[in-house]
């Protein structure tokens, strides 16, 4: 397990942090040109400035999670948004959630398949306040009725996700052994008031059935903010990750246990490891910078910082 990033609790009021993933898995540089990494590491760049800009203006920790969110939703090397991954169906289902520090408000949707971006979706449940998770055509509705941007499922799917699936059904394969990573993207913030931020967003695992959700839209599992503590988003065998409810364990760990966020990160993921599931998570505490923990070869992730730090990396020993 790794976590290269610490974190230290000692930023004072006015100073934000920001981080990003896209996804945890068997990223080993044999399995990846230097131009595939090239590319993954400008992408991850992109949203992790788009964040780092709202937060730099002044703007609210979820604003830059939203903002960076989108980009990578509308990046089918990720799987959210456009390239997520194909059902066993030969359909794009898509999970999404949002959650405010503040007064741990939070939304969350589950099996879309006409929003262009399910965490802005995500984010209209929560603004809108009746409900916290909504799911499926129910979900759809909603987004028409609060003007969200449609577009046909058709727009979602790609040809490589096409044959990762058309793979996995001829040769019996599990979602890791086409993909080699779980997509999912995510964002984590701390705005410059003291306000804290998570959003996750993901087309789930390849191959999936019967209209299985994991861990990214469920509050506590996959996405969890509070002021008092951290903003925790995950990526990850999201089944382990709802067992260990993962997210909101960090929580916790820090609120009442008084633990740093890379000690309790750690921590948790070797929960999650010890029950056989992987991934990792991106976390930024009430005052501290932003950390990361993963128990696998590498996680798509960013981190960005009011005093400078700016980086994106993939493997665990970067």
């Amino acid at each position: 397990m790794a976590a290269p990033a610490s974190s230290h609790d000692t930023s004072p009021p006015g100073d934000w942090s920001f981080a990003i993933h896209g996804g945890a898995g068997t990223l080993e540089r044999s399995r990846m040109t230097q131009q595939q990494q090239a590319d993954y590491r400008a992408a991850l760049q992109t949203a992790l400035d788009a964040g780092a800009k709202v937060l730099k203006d002044g703007g609210s920790a979820l604003d830059a999670v939203a903002a960076a969110i989108t980009i990578l939703e509308d990046d089918p090397k990720f799987n959210a948004g456009r390239g997520a991954v194909f059902t066993w169906d030969r359909v794009n289902e898509l999970d999404a959630a949002i959650m405010d520090g503040n007064g741990r408000r939070a939304g969350a949707v589950a099996g879309v398949h006409t929003v262009r971006h399910p965490i802005l979706l995500a984010r209209q449940v929560m603004e809108d306040g009746r409900h916290v998770f909504l799911s499926g055509k129910g979900a759809e509705q909603f987004a028409g009725e609060h003007g969200l941007e449609m577009v046909a499922p058709e727009y979602f799917g790609t040809d490589e996700r096409r044959r990762q699936l058309e793979k996995l059904k001829e040769e019996n394969l599990s979602a890791l052994d086409v993909e080699f990573k779980y997509g999912t993207v995510g964002a984590v913030a701390r705005d410059s008031a003291g306000h804290l931020a998570a959003g996750t967003s993901t087309g789930g695992m390849t191959g999936k059935r019967w209209g299985r959700i994991g861990d990214s839209p469920v509050i506590g599992a996959g996405t969890y903010a509070d002021d008092r503590a951290c903003a925790v988003s995950a990526t990850g065998s999201g089944e382990y990750f709802i067992r260990a409810a993962v997210a909101h364990s960090i929580c916790d760990r820090v609120l009442l246990a008084g633990e740093n966020v890379d000690v309790a990160a750690r921590t948790v993921i070797g929960e999650v490891g010890a029950l056989g599931g992987d991934g990792g998570v991106i976390v930024v505490g009430k005052d501290g910078a932003p950390a990361f923990a993963m128990n696998t070869p590498g996680m798509y992730r960013g981190r960005a910082t009011s005093d400078g730090l700016n980086e994106v990396a993939i493997f665990a020993d970067e």
